[in-house]
């Protein structure tokens, strides 16, 4: 029998990438909207509902990594975080999340710093 449990929807927020300036640190922040389950909560009869969260982050500039986070049960619902970047010029930013269920998302953003 095929597992029912269908991939969550998620919507990030990124924001500080205007803000950047060429040679100079500037703080990226983002945000993913997902329907985090922590495995812990019992449904309407009793069954324990299957843990949905948020694992892993990274974000790559034109592929080299730059910034990773290990998340884990205790992840706030809707994930926050904020890391310092430095950008020499122009480029293309790579975000990824991944979680239980296989779930996957991706953003990318074009970035060129004044």
């Amino acid at each position: 029998m095929a597992d029912a449990t269908p991939a969550p929807r998620a919507r990030s927020l990124i924001h500080g990438l205007d803000a950047l300036r060429r040679g100079q640190p500037g703080e990226v922040r983002v945000t993913l909207g997902h329907p985090m389950e922590n495995g812990l909560r019992h449904d309407g009869y009793g069954n324990v509902v299957p843990r949905s969260i948020v694992t892993r982050f990274e974000c790559r500039l034109d592929d080299q990594l730059v910034f990773a986070a290990d998340l884990y049960t205790a992840v706030a619902a809707n994930p926050y975080l904020a890391f310092w970047l430095k950008a020499d010029g122009p480029g293309t930013l790579r975000f990824d999340w991944t979680g239980d269920w296989g779930f996957s998302h991706r953003e990318t953003r074009q970035i060129n710093p004044a």
